[in-house]
């Protein structure tokens, strides 16, 4: 878990469509702050300073001190609107967080020594993650940016799933709560595989002709090469 992200907000007394577009023609993104024991809030934050943390993978999975007005309170990102084609932000969500009641965020898969995999670099394949993010419950000072799957030992044809992940302390997959673990746990799901290539798959698949069929050919071709040559000899002799 990293340090806390810092966010700095005003509170707005007014909102719907026309006001909130005016924000946004101000450079401000209209959000609001809910959750806990407090009343929600309307707030809006400096688009281009938002837009700058926002490239940050952790601002979805960590901890932000959101400062409106004097006061700071700890929330996630809960929620996040863009503008369909533009590199805007229309409208954000922010949840207050209890340090002491475990909360539920998706957090992305991030594959380790894909550069070094077997199946890829020995066996020719081709490394597929089926799963790229998964939600998870822990504690606020728990919560890990992400959760990482080592890849260098994955074979041709093997797959890791969500149980070979290492979850850090205090931290579960909410897939895997309260599963029996059995060999064929169908919430076990399957995260990184090797396949084989296209190239592969093309050629393995191309038909082949039956064994039969040259041979067959041949022997038809002998049986009307010796009728032919029964036919001119069954001519000679009278002429």
């Amino acid at each position: 878990m990293s340090d806390n992200i810092h966010l700095d907000a005003e509170p707005r007394s007014d909102s719907g469509k026309g006001a909130s577009r005016r924000l946004r023609h101000q450079g401000l993104v209209p959000a609001i702050v809910y959750g806990g024991d407090n009343d929600p809030v309307q707030i809006s934050i400096a688009h281009n300073k938002f837009m700058h943390e926002l490239e940050h993978e952790t601002i979805y999975t960590q901890v932000v001190d959101l400062r409106v007005g004097d006061v700071t309170e700890e929330v996630i990102l809960r929620d996040l609107q863009r503008h369909p084609y533009k590199n805007k932000i229309m409208h954000a969500d922010f949840f207050r967080i209890d340090k002491n009641t475990p909360i539920k965020i998706v957090v992305p898969i991030h594959v380790n020594n894909a550069e070094e995999c077997v199946g890829v670099k020995m066996d020719g394949g081709m490394m597929t993650q089926l799963v790229t993010e998964i939600e998870i419950i822990a504690l606020p000072k728990d919560l890990p940016e992400f959760l990482e799957l080592d890849a260098e030992n994955l074979h041709l044809g093997e797959t890791l799933h969500l149980s070979d992940i290492k979850m850090p302390e205090g931290v579960e997959m909410t897939a895997m709560l309260n599963i029996e673990e059995t060999e064929h746990d169908d919430h076990d799901l399957g995260v990184l595989s090797v396949v084989k290539t296209r190239e592969e798959v093309i050629e393995d698949e191309a038909p082949e002709a039956p064994e039969g069929e040259e041979v067959e050919a041949g022997e038809e071709g002998e049986t009307a090469e010796g009728d032919s040559a029964g036919d001119a000899g069954d001519e000679d002799p009278a002429s």
